[in-house]
Parts: structure tokens; sequence; C-alpha cells
């Protein structure tokens, strides 16, 4: 199903102006923290048919979605976060032995708001609980069951539901960051972002009362700005919006829009978004390294030359992404040792 996203592309030169600097192809003002330099990875191709051509044939190799299971992690299947006509259920992943709370990480997926699992995120809660932290990953009502706010109020649920369980889960609830791709990226970015306590996006799936705010946003190539029109009706944007156009319902498209609740007290941000996407154009991304640059909110940008959505499923793109990740939590989230 299409994405597909424009807008407005954002020149490099603009972005690496003043006083944002670049590392190794990563700009933003974080980029000058970065311990050590990350790894290089090649352009993957001029479009993303040819990238994934070259994934069929095997010449480009995919990550294992689904590693064993660490012997230092635990995992806790199905737990209940919420409810919301049905139980909200998510993963937990956790290190065996906790000496003191540690941050906390709540992962989204994507899939046009319409499909997906949270299974696919099992992957990296398992990394970073290795590393320290409590992760998990969620489930949140997709488009075929209820549009917009649904989601968004799902995950804004599971934020509060670990702050509200800091103490038995072990996590410091004054450091919880929030990860998403595609779909899960517009949508970790609009929860980072919104941070007014709007009863419209907070919804009352549970823990009423508990801040939702988090400290970190990671997004993987997820759109920050919202529209569609009655002329695509297959657009999975007009579908999560409830079939109403732009035209329709423009303030609950400004709702819905992540870059339009973007203010200096933004939490630090990474993204990470290949030049060649096919359904959510990098231009989106340009835009709000644009805005954040403007507002002076710490971030970090990979711009991947050559790559497609979801390239963080390409081993040698991921490895990157992974080092990324592990450095930009370091700075804004560090565990505690």
């Amino acid at each position: 199903m299409n994405l597909r996203l424009g807008s407005m592309s954002v020149a490099c030169c603009v972005l690496l102006s003043g006083p944002v600097c670049a590392v190794a192809g990563v700009s933003g003002p974080l980029a000058s923290k970065l311990d050590g330099t990350p790894p290089a990875i090649p352009i993957g191709g001029e479009s993303a048919n040819e990238i994934k051509s070259k994934m069929r044939s095997g010449e480009i190799k995919q990550i294992t979605r689904i590693p064993p299971l660490p012997d230092k992690v635990e995992a806790q299947l199905n737990v209940k976060y919420g409810e919301a006509g049905k139980p909200l259920l998510l993963d937990l992943y956790k290190p065996k032995e906790m000496q003191k709370p540690a941050p906390g990480l709540i992962f989204v997926h994507g899939g046009s708001w319409s499909r997906g699992s949270r299974k696919i995120y099992g992957y990296y809660c398992q990394h970073f609980a290795e590393k320290g932290y409590v992760a998990a990953t969620i489930e949140y009502r997709l488009s075929g069951e209820a549009p917009f706010p649904a989601a968004i109020q799902d995950v804004n649920c599971a934020i509060r539901w670990m702050r509200a369980n800091a103490e038995r889960l072990h996590v410091d609830p004054n450091k919880i960051g929030i990860v998403g791709g595609s779909a899960g990226g517009h949508l970790v970015l609009l929860a980072a972002y919104s941070h007014t306590d709007d009863p419209e996006l907070e919804g009352t799936g549970g823990n009423p009362g508990i801040s939702s705010r988090v400290q970190a946003v990671i997004d993987f190539y997820g759109p920050i700005e919202l529209k569609a029109s009655k002329s695509n009706p297959k657009s999975p944007v007009l579908k999560f919006m409830g079939g109403k156009s732009i035209d329709e319902a423009p303030e609950q498209y400004a709702k819905a829009s992540p870059i339009n609740h973007l203010t200096k007290g933004a939490p630090p941000t990474l993204i990470m978004h290949g030049t060649v996407d096919e359904l959510v154009s990098i231009g989106q991304s340009d835009r709000l390294a644009a805005k954040l640059t403007e507002l002076g909110v710490p971030y970090l940008y990979d711009r991947q030359e050559g790559w497609h959505h979801a390239m963080d499923a390409v081993a040698v793109v991921n490895a990157r992404c992974v080092w990324l990740m592990d450095q930009f939590l370091a700075q804004v989230l560090p565990v505690t040792k």
C-alpha cells in the first residue's frame, strides 16, 4: 500500500549551515558528540525497485527479524497495557539482573497504520535489553478498527503505563524514550511533540493523570505532515483519517501532523531516512531537521544516500542504524552503571 507523502526538500547546505555540524554523513547538534565514526554503508541503488531486486537475488543481505533470546534477557509476552474495547498488548524485554532503575524504551511498528505486528521490533528490544534498557514493543488500534486519534491514544496509553508501573518494571520514570518506523515513526513523533496533554490525543485507555511525555524520540522514515484527498481513495492516510480528506477536516489533519506540534521544548530526536524512499519522501525528514535546527532542539539526522523505505531491514544499513541508536541513547538516555 502506497504511503507516498511529498514535501519540499531542503538542500543539505541549508541543513548543515550555522552551528549544525556533520560527521560521516550524520548531521545535527549532537553529531559532534559521537564517540567514533558510524559504520560506512554503500549506496544501495538509484531506486527502491533496484534495491528490492538486489534483495530478492540475495546480493543485498537482510537481518534476522526474530533472533534467539539472549541469555541475559528475559521476555514477558502479551502483557496488557491498556483497554480500548479490547485489551491492548505489548511484549516486554528487560535484563534478567537489574541493580538500578533503567531507562525505558517503547517501540511502535509501522504498516501504513492499517497492518503490521509488534513482533518485528522484538529485534531491537532484545538488543537494548542486553544494553541495560527495559524495552517494550506495542500493538495499537489499526485504521481498520478505529481511525485517528485511536492509534496515538494507544501510544500515549503505553507511555503512561510504563511510567505508572516504573517501580515494578525497574524503569526510571524520568527516562522514557519512544521509537518507531514509517507509520510508527509518525506516531512516535506525534507522541513526543504533542506534549500538551490534549484529552483527544491522550484517550481513556488507562492510567489517567500520569504524564505521557517522553525524554527522547527515534524516528525511522516517518511522515511529519499528513495530506490526503478524495482523488486517491486508496490512500492509507485517508483511511487513517476516517475517510475524510484534508479539505473536509483541516483541523484534524493539522492535529495529526507532528510538525505542527514542534516547539523548543521538544525532546532530543534521532532521524534516519533513505534518500530513495518510495513511500515517504526524504523531504519530510529534511523539513523536520530544518525545523529542529531553527528551534534549537538537539538532534541527529542520518540521511542515507541511495536507500529505500524500511532500509534498516538490510544488514549493512541496520548495523549503522543500531550504532547510531546506541550513540544517541548514550547521550540522552544513558543507562546508569
